[in-house]
Parts: C-alpha cells; sequence; structure tokens
C-alpha cells in the first residue's frame, strides 16, 4: 500500500498523549535508559529512503491513479462475488479489501484450497468464517482471471463439499468453534518456538 517497503507506515495522532501509548521506553535497562517511538525500536534508514524513492517517483497524481485502479479493482471484483449465488460479501468493503463467505454447503475453506491449486494465495478470517482480499496493484490486471478461478472453485467444492472436510476447513473450522481461545494461543506460541528451535 503505498508502494515503499514495510515499515514506513505513518499513524497520526490528535494529542501528543495519545501517540505515547505507542512509546516504549525502559529505565532500568542494564545498557542505560531506553526509549523508542515504538516496540519495534528504530528503523532502518533503507525503507526511508525506499519510501521517499516510491513518493518521489509516483507523485501525487500516481498515487491518486493508482488508487483510483485499485479501488474501481475492488469494486469488481466485489460485484463478481456478488453474482456467484454461493457467496455473499462481509460486511461494507469501502477501499481496497473485500471479505466473503459461502452459504452451507459450500464451505469457503474448501473454497480457499482450490484456489490455493489456481495460485491465489487468500487469507482465511474468522467470526465469521470467510476469506478476504487485498487489492493491490498486481491484482488490478487479473481480476476477471481471479473471478473465473472463483467460479470454478466455488463449482468444485459445491460438486463434492464432503470431500473438503480436511485441510483448511480442519483447521480453521476447528479454531473457529473452540469456546476458550487459550488453548489456540497456546498452539500457535508453540508453533513460533518450533520457529526458533535449533
Amino acid at each position: 500500500y503505498g508502494f515503499a517497503p514495510k515499515g514506513t507506515s505513518v499513524v497520526m495522532y490528535r494529542n501528543k498523549q495519545m501517540r505515547h501509548y505507542q512509546y516504549f521506553t525502559i529505565s532500568t535497562w542494564p545498557g542505560g535508559i531506553y526509549a523508542s517511538p515504538t516496540i519495534a525500536g528504530s528503523r532502518s534508514g533503507a525503507v526511508i529512503a525506499g519510501c521517499w524513492a516510491a513518493m518521489t517517483k509516483m507523485g501525487r497524481n500516481g498515487y491518486l491513479q493508482q488508487c483510483k485502479d485499485i479501488v474501481n479493482c475492488r469494486i469488481s471484483i466485489q460485484k463478481g462475488i456478488e453474482q456467484i449465488p454461493e457467496l455473499y460479501v462481509v460486511g461494507e468493503p469501502s477501499s481496497t479489501v473485500v471479505a466473503f463467505s459461502s452459504h452451507e454447503p459450500v464451505g469457503i475453506f474448501g473454497i480457499m484450497d482450490e484456489m490455493k491449486k489456481r495460485g491465489w494465495d487468500l487469507s482465511p478470517l474468522q467470526y465469521p468464517s470467510a476469506l478476504h482480499l487485498a487489492c493491490t496493484r498486481l491484482t488490478v490486471p487479473v481480476a476477471g482471471e481471479f473471478l473465473r478461478d472463483l467460479s470454478d472453485s466455488v463449482a468444485q467444492v459445491k460438486a463434492s463439499p464432503e470431500s473438503y472436510n480436511k485441510g483448511s476447513q480442519a483447521i480453521y473450522g476447528f479454531a473457529s468453534t473452540v469456546p476458550d481461545t487459550t488453548i489456540i494461543d497456546e498452539v500457535a506460541q508453540g508453533f513460533i518456538d518450533a520457529l526458533y528451535a535449533a
């Protein structure tokens, strides 16, 4: 979003007191007093340079045109989703992201698995179970292809919904039914621990 490296986002605050909530300070650190504007600490100059380069290259008019193209892409995809009877749009999209779910027996996570086979990486949601697509400049030229693949994926899942009880449905469907999410947090923490295991 903004055509610059991650880490160059800006949060604007109404006043200095609100901004203080994002600060990280520690006065008892053995290395001395430490204060940072964010928990993540200081930022590399590379991301700032990347942001400057993108802004300089594109300019105001370039950003406005990209924004129009991307939002129009989302509108086109949303209208396409609304034409597929087994699907419905979640919420009222107003920017570049569209979330959608499915009517049973067509499982939304089965659709996610079918779309993955076709090269699309959709993000799963819960409460309600859904998928979302964040449209970017890369989405604009392939919106029609996305909708064709989505329609084909829905037809595939609709033809045999019981075949999709494994895979993503087993993971995401189960997670949304657990009343005490503490165990899910512990499993997620164990997964991250495993990434750091020697």
